[in-house]
């Protein structure tokens, strides 16, 4: 963390004091027992990170910082700021609260029910209000004032909003502005920084033509967030995007294997449609984030009754966005061990690299770049790649050099989860 928190800052959920994680995408700061539960939610719901022990790209924590101090809470606890919801009994937690169920409880309307956010009037046409919202978004984001924008996000505006009359997305128009901290809100909220307006041009052009290096070298980045956060799961250092190096692809220190079941594994993964090969990467994404969120959790802990069973996120929680067959597909990544995990990573990276290479040689504006680890929607980019990968060792921490066959089964199982 780039600076010590204040003294004043509180948990957001429960007020208690000195907090030590943070909901990246609610713009909150979270006490120990809080975060337990923002944890047991999913990404979709809150992407918790630890402000000392999880590193931190400075403009990302700058960004949740500027949140925090001006007041994100209030947008997640509207109604609760009305006299009337003390009368009625409504009220959030407090630091002596039980875990279970009270702070869980509470953590779950506010965030998942969203049950105290400030609603709109209701309108017949759902699709008019989120338009207008969008729009008002793509007018915000020129300015420097995040909490209006985490505000418009939180009542359904769309970060890749593609805004007709202007022929561009508000990432266009906060990467021409030098509005870094609103590139940093928009992406966490899904927005493509490789995203073409109506002139062919992107966010990262735009930040380069207007001298805002800083801003255009951390959109290549965020570009690169899924397939940078895969290597440097597992050998510890990233691609250098400054000199167009873009992807690493780590091989495993012992042999690789290469069994007729292997192979066939590895197939069935290339021969995906984009589109699935880009949610299984997301997935891998996910578990990869759950294993690391797991071991700085374990780390920071003092092993009290605050660790048990009732904090521990054993596999990724269910979204309902998401088909039941997916939520099983990546229930079964937990199951994985070191060296089964690193290899479907390792599987993962070539594949992409292979994809993209592929739409450029062949002039495709696929996109196969697995650009940001939070979206729904994929659009299409021209790719920028032409480096040759290299090469770090991944140890293996298993006694064996091959896997096993049941468990070769299970990943040959998840790579065609979807396919069919």
């Amino acid at each position: 963390m780039s600076k010590r928190l204040r003294s004043s800052e509180v948990c957001a959920d429960c007020s208690g004091p000195d907090p030590s994680w943070a909901s990246v995408n609610r713009g909150t700061f979270l006490c120990d027992e809080c975060c337990s539960v923002h944890r047991s939610l999913g990404r979709h719901i809150s992407q918790v990170r630890h402000l000392k022990h999880t590193p931190w790209p400075p403009t990302l924590l700058q960004m949740v910082e500027t949140l925090y101090n001006n007041g994100a809470n209030s947008i997640w606890e509207h109604s609760l700021l009305d006299p009337a919801s003390i009368m009625s009994g409504r009220r959030k937690a407090n630091p002596q609260d039980k875990v279970h169920p009270n702070k869980a409880e509470f953590i779950r309307a506010k965030y998942q029910m969203l049950a105290f956010v400030h609603r709109l009037p209701c309108r017949d046409d759902d699709s008019v209000t989120a338009k207008d919202l969008s729009k008002q978004l793509h007018s915000s984001v020129r300015t420097g004032n995040l909490e209006t924008c985490l505000r418009l996000l939180s009542l359904g505006a769309q970060a890749n909003f593609f805004h007709p009359e202007k022929g561009n997305t508000p990432l266009h128009v906060a990467s021409k502005a030098g509005q870094i901290l609103q590139a940093e809100l928009l992406a966490v909220y899904g927005a493509d920084p490789g995203t073409q307006d109506s002139s062919g041009k992107t966010p990262v052009d735009y930040a380069r033509q207007g001298g805002h290096h800083e801003l255009a070298e951390r959109l290549v980045e965020i570009q690169y967030e899924l397939t940078d956060r895969l290597a440097f799961y597992l050998c510890g250092r990233k691609p250098d995007h400054k000199n167009g190096q873009h992807f690493i692809i780590p091989q495993m220190a012992d042999s690789l294997d290469l069994s007729e079941l292997a192979k066939a594994a590895k197939k069935k993964l290339q021969s995906l449609s984009n589109h699935l090969f880009e949610e299984l990467a997301m997935d891998v994404y996910d578990e990869v984030d759950r294993r690391e969120t797991d071991a700085v959790w374990l780390a920071t802990q003092n092993h009290s009754a605050l660790v048990t069973e009732t904090t521990v996120v054993p596999f990724l929680p269910v979204n309902p966005e998401y088909s039941s067959t997916r939520n099983q597909g990546r229930q079964k990544l937990a199951r994985f061990n070191a060296h089964e995990f690193a290899t479907l990573v390792i599987d993962i990276l070539s594949d992409a690299k292979r994809r993209q290479q592929g739409s450029s040689l062949s002039g495709s504006k696929d996109n196969v770049e697995l650009i940001l680890k939070t979206i729904n929607n994929q659009h299409s980019v021209e790719s920028q790649d032409n480096d040759q990968p290299d090469y770090d060792s991944v140890a293996s921490d298993e006694d064996t050099d091959l896997e096993t066959t049941a468990s070769k089964t299970n990943r040959q199982k998840l790579l065609g989860k979807d396919a069919n």
